[in-house]
């Protein structure tokens, strides 16, 4: 949708305003029409014209603590006419750091040579820097384009400074981002050659791994180690390096070292439980990757290690594909109110980042009460539907959330998940199963209950038809005994037969005449 038309609007009543000499309210409509149409011509005419006839007007659009983006794009637009383009450029960084896919920069004085002569390197370097911390490595795409002119403002500073290395390095890590592999790699390795440092060599590791050039870039994360033996993010990056050129063993070294100086340094304990899972899949090591990021809700860096070893990956990170199960029976006969439906619709999806994330998403489902949960499950939009549409999940997921106050062991919601578990496998009870797992998850109090049921309903179904789909989750159960986690992956690793239905059954019967 072009949000121009509002943005003009915004711009004729600030024009008027202007006109009547009301200065505050045309700056307050002025920030209002940037985030609309931050490139706008009219836009900064009217600016300029305010910054006419109010001395700067700068103390118009103050930068007091969660001002609006709009204000704070203002002011450097403002401070860049008043000779300060630099001061003005590290605000319209801070705003892309908000909102990166906005145009913030797109404007003339951005990208004039000029800015990029007179900046003071160190001070861009820091900028950019800044801005990096804030995006997506690489860049998501819809927000490449908006980013590209600070790109341009180091080529012009690049080609003013000279070999000023931490201009460099931090030039290479937004060129990184920004798909711009080759100019990564040139600029990080003047830098290095510039300065050499730790850093310079973890900026040119980081373009050659972007680059595709592994055995390259682990090399020059080896030289980083050897400026700082100490810094263990490091060793978490030769590991990961390693790793990609299939020296799995090595990597596991590297983390285990890494490992011995500090248990809890959060880079190396996440690349650690990673490298574990792929080398052997065994889900204990994402439970104990689960339960360290539990008990460090503070760590200094964002990871997603757990979400990509479970991504796509049955059970772990959503709705396992193939063959759906039957359709299961609801305990409750009664009719959920149309409130109830909706939440459940809201929350639902075939996919999640991992079981505890999945625990997390239900929370809002404690809004519904457990009778309707229960209720749900017999609904004509969860009970009729041919394809998995993962409400049963969800609905299971839900009733955890309710009465958390409880003991596990003499709680409600136990009583609830085993009594859906009763019967021949079908969607409910599979869901059920899977809520009383990813519960094991967050709560390792839970885990040895939980494992003894996970064991039991193994057992049952072991010679039966439906034995794999539960043995599929059996195998994500923290502490599950030996035996059962053998007799669960046999089962797994055996071919899935694919139901005989319609035209197979009338061709048997052919043959059979």
């Amino acid at each position: 949708m072009d949000s121009r038309p509002s943005a003009r609007q915004d711009l004729a009543r600030a024009r008027a305003a202007l006109d009547a000499g009301e200065m505050t309210n045309a700056a307050g409509l002025l920030a209002g029409a940037l985030p609309h149409a931050p490139t706008l011509p009219e836009t900064h005419e009217l600016l300029s014209r305010l910054a006419a006839r109010a001395d700067g007007a700068l103390d118009l659009f103050p930068l007091e603590p969660h001002a609006p983006v709009g204000r704070v794009v203002a002011h450097a637009h403002l401070l860049a006419a008043a000779g300060r383009p630099e001061d003005g450029l590290a605000l319209l960084a801070a705003a892309s750091g908000q909102t990166p896919e906005t145009d913030w920069a797109g404007v003339p004085w951005v990208q004039d040579p000029a800015l990029g002569a007179r900046i003071e390197p160190g001070q861009l370097a820091r900028t950019v820097m800044r801005l990096c911390t804030t995006v997506g490595d690489p860049a998501p795409v819809e927000t490449v384009g908006a980013l590209r002119p600070y790109l341009t403002v180091v080529r012009n500073a690049v080609a003013a400074h000279g070999e000023h290395a931490m201009l460099l390095g931090a030039g290479s890590a937004l060129a990184r981002r920004l798909g711009e592999t080759r100019l990564a790699v040139d600029w990080a390795g003047r830098g290095a050659r510039a300065q050499p440092s730790k850093l310079g060599e973890i900026w040119l590791g980081y373009a050659y791994r972007s680059a595709g050039r592994i055995p390259e870039a682990l090399a020059a994360l080896r030289r980083a180690v050897a400026y700082d033996p100490d810094d263990l993010s490091v060793y978490a990056d030769v590991a990961a390096t390693l790793a990609d050129l299939g020296r799995l063993d090595e990597a596991l070294r590297w983390t285990e070292l890494a490992l011995e100086r500090d248990p809890t340094f959060d880079c190396v304990v996440h690349t650690a439980h990673r490298l574990r899972y792929r080398a052997d899949g065994d889900v204990a090591h994402l439970v104990s990757l689960a339960d360290f990021v539990r008990d460090h809700p503070d760590d200094a860096h964002e990871h997603t290690d757990l979400a990509e070893c479970c991504r796509n990956s049955a059970w772990l990170g959503g709705l396992p594909a193939g063959m759906p199960l039957p359709a299961g029976r609801a305990p409750v006969n009664a009719e959920p109110s149309a409130d109830a439906l909706r939440r459940l619709r809201q929350v639902a999806t075939i996919s999640w980042e991992h079981p505890p994330g999945a625990y997390d998403r239900a929370l809002g489902l404690v809004l519904v009460e457990p009778w309707e949960l229960l209720a749900l499950l017999a609904h004509p939009s969860v009970a009729g539907a041919e394809q998995p549409t993962g409400l049963e999940v969800w609905a299971c997921l839900g009733l955890l959330h309710h009465g958390t106050e409880e003991p596990w062991l003499e709680s409600s919601r136990r009583r609830l998940l085993l009594g859906l578990l009763d019967g021949d496998v079908d969607r409910v009870t599979q869901a059920a199963l899977f809520a009383l797992i990813a519960y094991s998850w967050v709560d390792p109090e839970a885990r040895y209950d939980v494992a003894a049921v996970v064991a039991g309903r193994v057992a049952e179904t072991a010679s039966g038809p439906s034995a794999r789909a539960v043995a599929e989750l059996a195998l994500l159960a923290p502490e599950l005994d030996r035996p059962t986690r053998e007799l669960a992956a046999a089962t797994v690793r055996v071919p899935a037969v694919p139901r005989q239905r319609g035209r197979g059954r009338s061709l048997l019967r052919w043959r059979r005449d």
